[in-house]
């Protein structure tokens, strides 16, 4: 399975061996699944991952994700209601900082651009293999959004609905640019380099920009510029 990413690694792989050990809550209503997840994560980790908490209660998992204190989420899309979207928006919610993974084992545009737009950060199929599973968490938390190639492809040819087409023109040239940016996959600390602002200010820039394109996440915006044909390269100019 090949994955597309956006972000950079704020860490080498030496400094992610040295990382305090990543907390992980599983949101899933298949008991065995999340169960042999979280034994074989630890183990395919080298202990680098850890299991803190499970439940297969939607409604509870943004919840224990605050009382676990957990550094990412992994939810199963397909679950009784409320469902796994709603998950996601209620933990991003509960607390912005977690970043979470979502699940799934059918491969659904719709809904794996709905659990983006909910505040996902990644989209990985349950049929993937538990080592697969590794780099991503850790990914994750260094400012990178992943999502399979093949569906990324699908997303990016999918014909623009009305009146996105038009939106590059609505923006200004400094709003253009630090688009072009954020679908290159450039990091904030390099937005804020090449834009010679805080990293405190690019974070809000890249905020404002979401908001304006109508967006939740880098990656949708991502997904947008390749609908609307941006082009060019935000580090030009």
């Amino acid at each position: 399975m090949q994955l597309s990413v956006w972000g950079k690694m704020e860490q080498s792989d030496a400094g992610a061996e040295r990382r305090r050990p990543v907390d992980v809550v599983l949101v899933d209503d298949h008991p065995l699944f999340s169960r042999g997840l979280a034994l074989l994560l630890p183990g395919v980790s080298e202990g680098q991952v850890r299991v803190v908490a499970t439940t297969d209660d939607a409604s509870a998992a943004a919840a224990m994700v605050r009382r676990h204190h957990a550094d990412v989420a992994v939810v199963d899309l397909h679950m009784p209601p409320p469902g796994g979207t709603r998950a996601i928006a209620a933990i991003r919610r509960a607390d912005p900082t977690v970043r979470v993974v979502a699940l799934s084992g059918q491969a659904e545009e719709d809904a794996v651009l709905e659990a983006l737009r909910a505040g996902a950060a990644a989209y990985l199929p349950k049929t993937a293999d538990p080592e697969l599973l590794v780099r991503p968490l850790l990914a994750v938390l260094d400012g990178w959004s992943v999502i399979p190639e093949d569906l990324l492809r699908r997303l990016l040819e999918d014909s623009a609905p009305s009146g996105e087409q038009g939106l590059a023109d609505r923006l200004t040239a400094d709003e253009r640019r630090l688009w072009r940016l954020v679908a290159d996959g450039t990091s904030t600390v390099e937005i804020a380099t090449t834009l010679h602002v805080s990293e405190r200010t690019a974070k809000r820039l890249v905020a404002a920009l979401l908001r304006t394109l109508g967006v939740a996440t880098r990656v949708e915006a991502a997904a947008l510029a390749g609908r609307v044909h941006l082009g060019g390269n935000g580090r030009q100019g």
